[in-house]
């Protein structure tokens, strides 16, 4: 029987190599590779295809959401599993709208882990019993929502969520243009739409807006706050 591949795409190393660990005693799992951001997670499943991504959601330089959006446009066979200790209803909403065919929390077991990963791989959904009634809700409050039709027009492309998460993270103009690999200008244009669609019009409350939606974690930029 052919092995399903994994990436694993977490920052923090004792998780990931703990799950690594774990996840090669199955012996229908072989898992190839990790990642402690989400563009080493892109870069990675470009190189090896993996047949399951485990993504994190708060990652630095570029977040599991948007990361999820941007590996399921190369590689739309893939499968990724949002792997996260948030389980509100707002990671959840996000997690779908970026594509995600799972969402594990991280308080779940590894048999419930090992069982999501093989029910995507058989291209079905999953989600943790303990937010899959939620999400059904989450579901049909959608299809009438005035305040998600708001919420859609207001909605950041994949560059604008680039620059979103750097300022949020405290880096400057320079730097984050360097790392996405545009011209100071365009990084202030996107700077100047994307805090008109948030109505957002400082850093400090950047950087809060990030957290409150888990892009980036309370430890990062404490000091705005």
């Amino acid at each position: 029987m052919k092995s399903i591949t994994i990436l694993l795409a977490e920052d923090h190393t004792l998780v990931r190599e703990g799950l690594r660990a774990m996840l090669s005693l199955e012996k229908d799992f072989t898992v190839i590779g990790g990642a402690q951001d989400g563009r080493k997670a892109i870069a990675m499943a470009s190189e090896f295809s993996p047949d399951v991504v485990l993504m994190d959601i708060a990652m630095a330089g570029l977040n599991g959401l948007e990361a999820t959006r941007q590996l399921l446009k190369i590689l739309p066979q893939t499968k990724v599993i949002i792997l996260t200790a948030h389980g509100d209803d707002a990671y959840v909403r996000q997690a779908a709208e970026a594509g995600a065919a799972g969402f594990v929390v991280k308080q779940d077991s590894m048999m419930d882990l090992c069982r999501a990963i093989r029910h995507v791989h058989q291209g079905h959904a999953f989600f943790s019993a303990s937010i899959a009634t939620r999400f059904t809700r989450l579901q049909r409050r959608r299809t009438d929502s005035s305040a998600d039709n708001r919420a859609d027009q207001a909605r950041l492309t994949s560059r604008e969520m680039e620059v979103f998460q750097l300022i949020a993270e405290g880096r400057p103009n320079k730097e984050t243009a360097v790392e996405l690999g545009i011209s100071i200008k365009t990084v202030e244009k996107h700077r100047t739409r994307l805090m008109a669609k948030l109505d957002l019009h400082d850093t400090a409350s950047l950087t809060r807006h990030a957290i409150s939606i888990g892009i980036i974690e309370n430890s990062v930029r404490l000091t705005l706050l």
